[in-house]
């Protein structure tokens, strides 16, 4: 079989050019936790020792995130992955494992806004080891002998509002609508690399 110049010259062609399609950027973030929000009845509040209110609706985490965004579309489409690690509402070890898809919703001058949602792992180290843990309503899984206690949600979601401080760093700010037990406010950077 003989191999024409075509046949070599035209995918080179067409790989050349995909770029000016494809944006093919590759971001990394490190956040810094934040706020935990419960909307809702906190039946565990009196375990929380950096509630913010009395009834645990405000609850600080100490802790970090994080993440590399792959654009496989322009600036519209990306893949992320996420990878966090914090002292949670009760003080102890927690973090979580997020993969996902995420879409452009808004971008004007040096403002966006993306969104997206894909499968995540929530793990802590287990709370039946606090005096007066009440597991009537938790999301959880693990029991009392169990050195840690973990959750899976196919859907976990991210809102993201990205300010360019340049071309390449940008000031990011997440809010993770964990529903209806659970909100999360994180902020940290973004870089292009």
């Amino acid at each position: 079989m003989q191999i024409n110049r075509k046949q070599i010259i035209i995918p080179l062609i067409l790989l050349a050019n995909i770029n000016s399609v494809m944006a093919n950027d590759f971001f990394i973030g490190l956040k810094f936790f934040g706020l935990s929000i419960h909307p809702f009845e906190v039946y565990n509040s009196h375990i929380m020792p950096r509630k913010l209110d009395k009834g645990g609706t405000f609850v600080l985490n100490l802790g970090a995130s994080l993440n590399g965004e792959y654009f496989i579309y322009k600036d519209i489409f990306s893949a992320k992955l996420i990878q966090g690690l914090y002292s949670d509402c009760a003080g102890k070890l927690g973090g979580f494992s997020h993969i996902g898809l995420r879409g452009k919703i808004f971008k004007h001058e040096k403002h966006s806004v993306y969104g997206g949602m894909g499968p995540t792992l929530i793990y802590r180290k287990n709370w039946y080891s606090l005096d007066g843990y009440d597991d009537t309503f938790s999301f959880f899984k693990g029991d009392p002998n169990d050195t840690w206690q973990y959750g899976f949600i196919w859907y976990g979601g991210e809102f993201e509002y990205n300010y360019a401080i340049n071309d390449n760093f940008s000031f990011s700010v997440s809010f993770v609508p964990g529903f209806p037990d659970l909100a999360n406010l994180s902020a940290g950077l973004r870089y292009r690399l």
